[in-house]
């Protein structure tokens, strides 16, 4: 059993806990995940390191409340505990070489890219970090992102805050003005990651992109997160939690995958009504 030491929200819908898991914190890199199940009845769902505390033996994670694991997830407090916390999966995020790195985040997509600025950080590389959101009500972890940037542009879809239009607004200003990056490192949904990808294009600009948001068991086993890379003129298939979740962006085949993560939907509504009517109950 693995015990909540933390727990806290960082908007209406997404919530940060510290785990107590003294194995995966000292072995977690950025870019790696791990797989929980809260009780004993419950599915295994794989959820992004957004840190670790070697010395105090945690992990932090954080989710969006979109489902019904979440959904039980959320109802777990301070001084309970996970039945199973598993990891750390999957390869860390490539940082050897970079020097010059550009993060883009986009949503709770940001709780993915920000451990892996502060380590670009940490390892002395400069950084720039783009992070978008729809509205201001939903900005998160601003104040970590400031702490390990040179530069941070914080964008909104509505102009709530920051600055109005999508991530891809200030990249391609940069771009435009002759500004270089050793790589381009962008997290968030796949149409955000499809469009920095084509942004970036005629720069010749590395990009990685995190297909984090397409997996589902974290094994490989269910298939969910299979997906078309195109290399050297040959389709190639690859699982996001086994061979991931870092792609080359240029040759993640984006339609694709989006077609797929949508068959999932209905049957995620489904399942997180049915958890939200059994709380309602037990409230009740």
């Amino acid at each position: 059993m693995y015990k909540i030491v933390s727990k806290k929200p960082l908007n209406a819908t997404v919530t940060q806990m510290e785990i107590e898991a003294p194995l995966v914190a000292h072995k977690a890199r950025p870019g790696q995940f791990i797989i929980l199940r809260v009780d004993e009845d419950g599915e295994r769902i794989p959820l992004t390191v957004a840190g670790t505390d070697p010395e105090r033996g945690t992990v932090k994670i954080i989710f969006q409340i979109v489902g019904a694991t979440t959904e039980k997830l959320n109802h777990k407090e301070e001084g309970e505990y996970l039945q199973d916390f598993a990891g750390p999966l999957g390869v860390a995020t490539e940082t050897e070489g970079i020097r010059k790195v550009c993060i883009i985040g986009g949503g709770v997509g940001c709780a993915i890219a920000m451990p892996v600025a502060q380590e670009f950080h940490r390892l002395g590389a400069e950084v720039t970090s783009i992070i978008g959101f729809r509205n201001r009500d939903i900005v998160i972890l601003e104040k970590e992102f400031t702490e390990c940037s040179d530069r941070l542009y914080v964008m909104t879809d509505d102009g709530s805050y920051g600055r109005e239009g999508n991530v891809t607004v200030p990249l391609k200003e940069m771009l435009e003005k002759g500004e270089k990056f050793d790589r381009i490192i962008t997290i968030g949904p796949l149409i955000m990651m499809k469009f920095v990808t084509l942004t970036a294009k005629p720069y010749q600009i590395p990009v990685t992109v995190s297909m984090n948001p397409i997996m589902i068991d974290g094994t490989g086993m269910c298939g969910g997160c299979r997906l078309t890379l195109n290399q050297d003129g040959k389709r190639v298939t690859k699982f996001a939690c086994v061979d991931g979740p870092d792609f080359n962006g240029y040759e993640v085949d984006f339609d694709e995958a989006m077609s797929r993560n949508r068959m999932y939907a209905d049957f995620e509504r489904h399942a997180y009504e049915e958890a939200c009517n059994l709380f309602k109950k037990e409230v009740a």
